[in-house]
């Protein structure tokens, strides 16, 4: 175990921290900066920089960008590795195995299978898919935080029960930290902390409908902000964009950080 993997556990020990979602090196660069003490990556906003949508990004191309991002910074780094790139256990211990050699502290594995029809594998195979990903890590000798994500909420089928169903089923099959995605009522986010204890949860903040206090009272120990800073990029650049099409006009660039200050945080 290293002293990133080490410094990653810590944080998960007590207390409440934030781990925002670069999409880039520069963004990682400069969250790094302000101070995070962890940072995560986002499928969707790394898959918007190679102009496709997310979960169109190949297996190969998603461990270049966890290296690249954990070489860049000095602080912890937690990889999205979507679904594991694969459908059965074994296959995703394997690429499990080859995720966690690329430096980054932690990952992630997610249950939903992107058919709409059946948006979630079956319970028995998500359970595997999660203790095959365990016994890959501690194969490795890594220690890299594994982090089991029921994406219940996300396909659109929002079950509290369903959800701490699973997330206690993948903390008993060795995942480190638990993730309902999605999940917003402060009380259902209470009662997955509760059904999970003493296992850290992280919960996803892509709007301002909480804070840091609020959930920290409730006992969240990990806050991520998925692809939304990504979004708020891109939607200063679409609105400064969109004004030079269709009016001919440049204001919104006004609005964009200096040129100076930006060189600075790069130096």
């Amino acid at each position: 175990m290293n002293e990133m993997t080490r410094r990653f556990r810590h944080l998960h020990q007590s207390g409440c921290f934030v781990i925002p979602n670069p999409w880039d090196v520069g963004s990682a660069r400069l969250l790094a900066q302000l101070g995070f003490p962890a940072l995560a990556t986002t499928s969707s906003g790394f898959a918007w920089t190679l102009g496709r949508p997310d979960n169109h990004v190949a297996l190969e191309e998603a461990l270049a960008h966890f290296r690249a991002i954990s070489i860049a910074v000095d602080i912890p780094v937690n990889g999205d590795f979507e679904g594991g790139f694969a459908i059965e256990a074994s296959a995703v211990g394997a690429n499990v195995a080859a995720a966690a050699a690329t430096g980054i502290a932690g990952l992630s594995i997610e249950d939903s299978t992107g058919d709409a029809a059946n948006p979630l594998f079956d319970f028995d195979l998500s359970v595997d898919r999660i203790r095959a990903a365990r016994a890959a890590i501690d194969a490795s000798g890594t220690g890299v935080v594994l982090t089991g994500r029921c994406e219940t909420y996300l396909v659109g089928r929002p079950d509290l029960g369903e959800a701490i169903r699973r997330l206690s089923a993948y903390a008993a099959a060795g995942a480190d930290c638990l993730y309902a995605p999605g999940v917003r009522d402060l009380g259902e986010i209470q009662a997955i902390v509760e059904a999970v204890a003493p296992k850290p949860v992280n919960i996803l903040v892509s709007s301002g409908f909480t804070n840091v206090a609020e959930l920290s009272a409730i006992g969240v120990r990990r806050i991520s902000v998925g692809g939304a800073l990504a979004r708020a990029a891109w939607g200063g650049f679409l609105e400064a964009a969109r004004e030079i099409a269709e009016s001919g006009t440049f204001t919104g660039l006004n609005r964009g950080t200096s040129f100076a200050e930006l060189n600075r945080f790069f130096a």
